[in-house]
């Protein structure tokens, strides 16, 4: 069911001004655990609902994403098609039952949005690394060859977070020479991938007691070489849309936002301005 679209539906998409930035869509289909109570933060193996659906729940569901939100003028769209991700993929096959049934699901998605009047579908998941613990207190934990992502049916991957593939418990500095090895790796995939940059990573805002795994030294200098990689991957891509992933722009409770703070005002925007900005108008 709907859950957390308030800042979406009622706040951006009723901005006067909402025309200046398009936007697409992650489905966090993750289990939904209590992250939101700190009180019941000690509580790991509850889980409010199951973030699998059946296909009559995943019909039900795409289809009012087909209607609410792909219509949308400032949808973003690669090739006239809509943009649509889906955070965790052994989920979604889980709920489904199998990857038989996946496809066969992927492609009644793409028909419905065929079948709504639009040029089809991309549909893009989030690469996670078989390598790396659950730091966030909500994912599976479960990861799939890349290759099979090419067989339900996807037509791109991006990352979410950087740590989904590397140790983020040291400084950030030390984790860029890791996030360029990431993007040789991923640069030799069947299927387009799109560079990603993590702004932070603390998430013991959500937990009563410490919680391991901290990104360091998160400055404005160190995010703005974490964006000019990530730009000089997508400009050898030349064939590519400029897309570039940001996490995020306000997840507080995990410490990654580009939303000015106390701490380093403007900084973080200031950063993205420089780098894709007043670059590109000189």
């Amino acid at each position: 069911r709907p859950f957390l679209e308030n800042c979406l539906n009622d706040g951006f998409l009723k901005a006067k001004n909402r025309d200046r930035m398009k936007f697409y869509l992650m489905w966090a289909n993750h289990d939904a655990m209590t992250l939101w109570d700190k009180r019941n933060s000690h509580d790991t193996e509850t889980v409010v609902w199951d973030g699998g659906v059946n296909r009559a729940e995943f019909e039900r569901a795409m289809s009012r994403v087909i209607e609410k939100y792909f219509t949308q003028p400032n949808y973003y769209t690669i090739g006239g098609k809509p943009v649509f991700m889906i955070y965790d993929v052994p989920k979604l096959v889980q709920g489904l039952g199998g990857a038989e049934n996946t496809r066969a699901a992927i492609e009644w998605f793409r028909s419905a949005c065929v079948k709504a009047g639009l040029p089809g579908l991309h549909l893009q998941f989030t690469m996670w690394s078989p390598d790396v613990t659950n730091l966030s207190g909500c994912d599976g934990g479960k990861d799939m060859p890349a290759e099979k992502f090419c067989d339900l049916g996807f037509d791109s991957c991006s990352h979410y977070q950087y740590v989904h593939f590397t140790d983020i418990d040291r400084d950030y500095g030390d984790v860029l020479p890791d996030v360029q090895h990431e993007y040789e790796k991923l640069d030799k995939l069947p299927f387009p991938y799109f560079p990603h940059v993590s702004l932070g990573w603390d998430n013991n805002p959500r937990f009563n007691g410490f919680r391991p795994g901290i990104l360091r030294d998160c400055t404005p200098e160190n995010i703005e070489r974490a964006l000019r990689m990530a730009k000089a991957y997508a400009d050898v891509h030349p064939d590519q849309p400029p897309l570039i992933t940001v996490n995020s722009w306000n997840e507080w409770t995990e410490t990654s936002y580009l939303e000015p703070d106390d701490l380093y005002g403007y900084g973080y925007l200031e950063a993205v301005r420089r780098v894709f900005v007043e670059e590109e108008a000189e």
